[in-house]
């Protein structure tokens, strides 16, 4: 599966795409050490089953870049697929099918959360887009929100 559909030449392009490859990576690796990094690979788990103490489920809560939007994993993912210079049908085929299954996965994943938080979840959803930051309060991409206000 050869064939170039797209080969960026320009050296400050090429610096682009190369720089949001990496912040594709750095995005999941910072999102899954805001998630508890350990629990998402299973690692708690095997830890406390070694230590001989129950497994308990972490709290819902939603840190920095989840306040921006739901699945920063995937977004990360996503950067990383589709930020490169040089597009061979090879690597389209790639990004189009692991796309593809990201969307898939975001809805059997968010059908979990409900599940499994309730409400909070479902608030949750209300308030924060799938993978899209909002680039503006109010009602772009979605809900209007309420204006916040600071506690004194």
């Amino acid at each position: 599966m050869g064939g170039r559909i797209w080969h960026i030449q320009d050296p400050v392009e090429q610096g682009l795409l190369y720089g949001q490859f990496a912040a594709g990576w750095g995005l999941i690796l910072m999102a899954t050490f805001l998630i508890n990094h350990f629990d998402l690979f299973g690692m708690r788990q095997v830890w406390l089953y070694l230590r001989k103490q129950e497994y308990t489920p972490l709290p819902f809560k939603t840190p920095a870049l989840y306040r921006q939007v739901r699945h920063p994993l995937y977004v990360g993912w996503l950067l990383a697929f589709w930020a490169t210079p040089t597009m061979t049908v090879a690597h389209l085929v790639f990004s189009v099918t692991t796309t593809i299954y990201i969307l898939m996965s975001i809805q059997s994943e968010e059908k979990d959360l409900v599940a499994f938080h309730g409400e909070a979840y479902k608030d949750y959803q209300e308030r924060v887009p799938k993978i899209i930051p909002r680039l503006f309060r109010g009602s772009f991409m979605g809900k209007p929100q309420a204006p916040r206000t600071m506690a004194t």
